[in-house]
């Protein structure tokens, strides 16, 4: 006899958010996570007062209305506004690139200038289809941007060169000929103010969690334990890496706090020049506009990724790309078994993209039951 309907393989976003659904749905559900707390990689602890990132910034936004309903269910969000300041060997730049970058760059105040600059440093470059993220990040920003904002900052981020990266990961970026400092269009944004922990915490409310599970370990018991398994892990882990293991980037990250009321002004500062070791510096506090008398920072260092590393950003080139493929094919014969989220998807998923998979993977699941 099945004990749950449902065996959710991890407690971040995408589990609590599926394991919520479909016991308001009336279904029993067990969630298992092989770390010592909930929330994944949105998981932040209080340090000094303030709401540590554990794993990395994570700021909310979306354009989809009924994301955001949903998320306001368990958390009330502040009005932050991401706005990141790039440090290049001490000269400062907004983040996005907009007519601040420009000014600062070129001398520029309009945006006829500024685009009259990128026109012709894209022509110079002898760029027509971009092919790579370098001729892609040169063909909206210009060679000089490039150069200091884009080349150094990208390198670190993923280890290779910008000739060999692919362009779509550059087509993010955004470019604004207008003062708006906002880096995201989003309709919605903010910060939960008790945190991301406590937000997955009231999804998870009334749910069983077994924290310091290793599911892959234990695969045999505890499948026995459920009718439907959904795995959030890594895919290739999974299968035991029989085809073997896809490519991510990882991070390590040195937190500290410091005895000062503030230590860079602003909650995001990338560091965009090749030889600073770190990719940026998080001043958490700033997420909240805390006032607390202290203050913690964290800088991150971008690294590659090996078997029994934290997965972080997943390198979607050609190779992995047909790598995944075959291990979905895998994927799709284990009928009892929902693979979702950023690992058993293997895609970089924004917040707003994971919940809404999730909600709609509930509802499939569910055979289109009415969730709450």
């Amino acid at each position: 006899m099945k004990v749950y309907d449902y065996l959710v393989v991890g407690a971040g976003l995408y589990g609590a958010v599926f394991a919520q659904q479909v016991k308001a749905a009336g279904k029993s559900v067990l969630v298992i996570d092989k770390r010592d707390h909930i929330a994944g990689n949105v998981y932040t602890e209080t340090t000094e007062g303030i709401d540590v990132h554990v794993y990395g910034a994570h700021i909310f936004h979306t354009n989809d209305h009924r994301v955001w309903q949903y998320v306001n269910r368990f958390a009330s969000f502040n009005r932050y506004t991401n706005s990141p300041v790039a440090n290049y060997r001490g000269e400062l730049y907004s983040l996005p690139f907009n007519m601040y970058t420009f000014n600062k760059m070129w001398g520029v105040t309009t945006p006829a200038e500024a685009e009259a600059i990128i026109r012709r440093q894209r022509t110079e470059a002898g760029i027509v289809e971009p092919s790579n993220l370098e001729e892609q990040a040169i063909s909206l920003v210009g060679t000089d941007i490039y150069e200091k904002l884009v080349k150094g900052y990208t390198e670190k981020q993923w280890g290779r060169p910008c000739d060999q990266l692919p362009a779509f990961i550059i087509k993010r970026l955004p470019v604004r000929f207008t003062f708006d400092n906002n880096y995201f269009n989003s309709l919605y944004q903010g910060i939960p103010t008790e945190g991301y922990t406590q937000m997955v915490a009231r999804m998870l409310d009334g749910i069983e969690v077994r924290l310091g599970v290793d599911y892959l370990a234990n695969k045999s018991a505890l499948d026995a334990l459920a009718e439907r398994v959904v795995y959030t892990g890594p895919i290739d882990a999974y299968f035991g890496y029989r085809l073997g293991a896809l490519a991510y980037r990882s991070v390590r990250f040195e937190t500290e706090v410091l005895d000062i009321p503030n230590y860079q002004g602003n909650a995001v500062v990338n560091y965009t020049d090749r030889e600073t070791p770190f990719t940026r510096v998080i001043e958490h506090k700033h997420f909240v506009f805390g006032t607390q008398p202290k203050t913690v920072i964290s800088r991150e260092y971008s690294s590659e990724w090996a078997v029994g590393d934290e997965p972080y950003y997943p390198v979607n080139d050609a190779e992995n790309g047909a790598l995944y493929a075959a291990y979905k094919a895998l994927a799709d014969e284990e009928k009892s078994v929902l693979f979702g989220g950023r690992l058993g998807e293997y895609k970089y998923y924004d917040m707003d993209a994971v919940i809404a998979a999730a909600l709609d993977a509930a509802e499939r699941s569910l055979g289109g039951e009415c969730c709450k």
